[in-house]
């Protein structure tokens, strides 16, 4: 929970931030797609993208624009406090590229549809607060969108190019994401507050632990055979690893930055958004076909993650209204306050923070 003395971040830079992470997250995605189409080394084409923003972010050193190293020394009691982030990121960054890796890019938002299902949940068992009856109708929503796309895409006559496998690391996916909202608001305070100093730490502790995964993932053999074979396929991941390692590096900190000036649920919901943007771009970039399963499953999603934000957001203005009638009243006279009431609010409050 955040501190009462913390200055909320303005209307301006919130929208900024959001449009800032959706652009970058669906050019990485869709640049992901077109390497990992290509090309059957999806490990060491991660760690290439990881390495390049651990260079960029050494350049932006060097040349003391936007980004200074952390002078900081990589002790034992930094990587503690980083571990549970970096591994839930080493998980996630594999889940995103094999759900992408056997899913169609328009496909991609219904395969990791059960984000805020697993958010909603997660909070609920963090914060032993009961969700209300419209928040629950909202998940159902949600998790019906999901559960049509998939079973449509799944059914004998639905879509070849989706994969049991890639709906599978889709719902793992969405897991890890909702775990991440929460494990990086804790790292956070490791480093200080610096975005962007968790943003290099976070590149360059999974892009160390990738290097030995590609060895025991077996994928040395492709990497051989990708180099020395050449043509199309070299090129293809050349430039691919390039513009996705650039884009890479900025949705790392796009998404913290999200993550760091909106709220877990802001932040989630511009998610969603992307989704729908995305498999639009994905029709044109791919030639994905849309179906009116997959249609009717991402307006579900959408429909289910916007009206949860305008319950909490309903929620939010009430716990306000409230707080400023009590106030009122105790500016009046104490006595008029019952101290159950005042405690019941505080309590509220605390809960949905």
């Amino acid at each position: 929970m955040a501190g009462h003395n913390e200055k909320p971040a303005s209307r301006l830079t919130v929208l900024a931030t959001v449009l800032f992470y959706l652009v970058a997250a669906i050019a990485m995605v869709m640049a992901n797609k077109w390497v990992l189409n290509k090309t059957d080394v999806p490990l060491f084409f991660l760690f290439t993208q990881l390495v390049i923003a651990v260079v960029l972010f050494g350049g932006l050193h060097v040349s003391g624009f936007f980004f200074r190293l952390p002078e900081r020394p990589m002790d034992s009691a930094l990587l503690k406090g980083l571990a549970p982030m970096v591994i839930l990121g080493v998980v996630n960054l594999n889940l995103n590229n094999f759900t992408l890796k056997y899913v169609d890019a328009s496909f991609y938002q219904v395969a990791r549809g059960l984000v805020l299902p697993f958010t909603v949940a997660l909070s609920a068992m963090m914060l032993h607060h009961r969700p209300s009856l419209l928040i629950l109708i909202a998940i159902g929503i949600v998790t019906g969108g999901f559960l049509l796309g998939v079973a449509l895409d799944l059914s004998p006559g639905g879509m070849t190019t989706t994969s049991p496998i890639g709906v599978i690391c889709g719902v793992l996916s969405s897991v890890t994401t909702a775990l991440q909202a929460v494990v990086i608001k804790q790292a956070l305070g490791v480093v200080g507050g610096n975005a962007m100093d968790l943003c290099w730490y976070n590149n360059l502790l999974i892009a160390v632990i990738m290097a030995p995964g590609i060895v025991l993932a077996g994928e040395v053999p492709n990497v051989l055979k990708l180099f020395n074979e050449g043509g199309q396929p070299l090129s293809t991941f050349i430039y691919g690893s390039c513009i996705t390692g650039v884009f890479g590096f900025l949705i790392g900190i796009a998404g913290l930055l999200s993550i760091k000036v909106t709220s877990p649920v802001t932040h989630m919901v511009s998610s969603a958004v992307r989704g729908v943007v995305q498999s639009l771009v994905a029709v044109w970039a791919f030639g994905d076909i849309i179906t009116t399963g997959r249609g009717s499953s991402i307006a579900l999603i959408l429909v289910g993650s916007i009206y949860y934000t305008w319950l909490k957001n309903e929620e939010k203005v009430a716990q306000e209204r409230a707080a400023g009638a009590n106030m009122s009243r105790m500016e009046n006279g104490y006595e008029r306050v019952p101290m159950q009431d005042v405690d019941a609010d505080i309590r509220k409050a605390e809960a949905t923070q």
